[in-house]
């Protein structure tokens, strides 16, 4: 819509304006972005991505409080667990059975945390995350950001999922299946076990890591590729965080003291994963700019009633338009036919 507007307005940006309306980020083996990338990235090639479906701009009790600007993002991979031995009749059952063993494997992976990891962008986040609230919260949130940070406030944070989610890789199982039949031994059950690997860190340290974890030979652990376009295999990779650009900064700092004066821009990192990653691993900084409000403490993501405000929505739109303004270090515009 803000593309159609600009060129009813006659705007002439001084630089390109590229929109790249793409699918299947959820799921689906052809991915848009990936497509793009291998058979048309000359209609891509940009000095930077601008992803409205990354970032967050925070609400708290009906105050705005941040715009964040996703600078990084946790790299998304499954693994399989898989068990399997020879079944029988389960009138006749003995030690070994597969469903017990895939059990066993997914408590000892419940019990697991993965070793802390502090970015820059999540220790600013922590940071300024400390004014917004009070009392011991507020207090073990700054003592996570200094350096070194303080051990006894990393564990009772962590107990809070989305704080657990920024300061460590997760990984947690998401789909179940095995047996044949009611009355028969399993011959086989499997798991998937879905992970959300810290910026840097080597998926394929993750998979050996879990194999740790597991401790038991029985167990199967490996690692559930995507797909491209051409239906070929994607390897999961690291995902390079994006480097701060100062005019993308500025212009979303001017833009918010236009609309909404006073609200801070904060670089994160997201918890969840987005198509931003194919491009961030070809070498395109990517900058998630949600441009809508959220509320912090009422996130539905992937959950019962997934909602954006109605006025959130508009204002969001409307945000958005200013900014590929600002963006396109604009001249005025002139009229067309």
């Amino acid at each position: 819509m803000n593309f159609i507007r600009l060129k009813r307005e006659g705007f002439i940006p001084e630089r390109d304006l590229i929109l790249a309306l793409t699918a299947d980020e959820e799921g689906g083996d052809f991915n848009g972005i990936d497509w793009l990338l291998k058979e048309h990235r000359e209609w891509i090639n940009a000095q930077y991505c601008v992803n409205l479906d990354g970032g967050e701009f925070e609400r708290m009790k009906g105050k705005r409080v941040l715009a964040g600007l996703q600078a990084s993002e946790k790299v998304y991979a499954d693994f399989q667990f898989e068990t399997a031995n020879p079944g029988g009749h389960s009138s006749v059952p003995g030690p070994d059975n597969a469903i017990y063993d895939l059990a066993a494997a997914l408590t000892r992976l419940q019990k697991f945390p993965f070793s802390v990891k502090i970015s820059e962008i999540t220790r600013h986040y922590f940071k300024y995350s400390a004014t917004l609230t009070s009392g011991p919260l507020s207090e073990d949130l700054r003592a996570v950001a200094k350096k070194p940070p303080d051990e006894s406030a990393i564990k009772r944070i962590s107990a809070l999922p989305y704080y657990n989610s920024l300061l460590h890789t997760t990984c947690v199982a998401t789909m179940l299946s095995g047996g044949h039949a009611p009355n028969a031994l399993p011959q086989a059950a499997r798991a998937n076990v879905n992970c959300r690997i810290f910026p840097g860190e080597d998926p394929e340290e993750v998979r050996k890591t879990l194999v740790r974890v597991v401790a038991d030979e029985k167990v199967k652990v490996s690692v559930v590729p995507g797909k491209t376009a051409d239906g070929k295999s994607i390897p999961v990779v690291a995902v390079p965080a994006s480097p701060l650009l100062p005019e993308v900064t500025s212009a979303l700092e001017k833009t918010l003291a236009s609309m909404w004066p006073r609200i801070p821009v904060v670089p994160t990192m997201s918890t969840g994963a987005t198509d931003g990653k194919f491009l961030r691993i070809a070498g395109m900084p990517v900058y998630g700019i949600s441009c809508m409000f959220f509320d912090m403490e009422d996130n539905r993501a992937h959950g019962k009633d997934e909602r954006v405000g109605v006025q959130d929505f508009y204002d969001g739109v409307e945000f958005n338009y200013d900014l590929m303004k600002e963006l396109s270090n604009a001249r005025k515009p002139v009229s067309v036919p």
